[in-house]
C-alpha cells in the first residue's frame, strides 16, 4: 500500500479526474498558464518579502529617530 500525501489528497478532493489522470502520467493541456501562475506566485512572494523588509526597516529608522530626539532632548 503507498502513502498518499497531503498535495495530493488536496487534488483528489478538488477534481477527481484531474488526480486520475495526473496518476495515470497525462500530462496537463494548461501547463502554459499553470507555469505563468507559478511566475506570478513566485513575483508575488518576493513583493510581500521586500515590504516586509521595509517595514521592519521603517520601524528601526523611526525607533532610532526617537532614540535620536530624546537623547537631543535630554542633553
Amino acid at each position: 500500500m503507498r502513502k498518499i500525501s497531503a498535495s495530493e489528497l488536496g487534488a483528489f478532493l478538488y477534481c477527481q479526474r484531474s488526480w486520475w489522470y495526473a496518476l495515470q502520467g497525462e500530462k496537463s493541456e494548461n501547463q502554459p498558464e499553470m507555469d505563468l501562475g507559478s511566475q506570478v506566485h513566485q513575483s508575488h512572494s518576493r513583493t510581500v518579502k521586500q515590504s516586509q523588509l521595509f517595514q521592519w526597516v521603517g520601524l528601526v529608522l523611526l525607533i532610532a529617530g526617537v532614540c535620536l530626539l530624546i537623547w537631543s532632548l535630554l542633553s
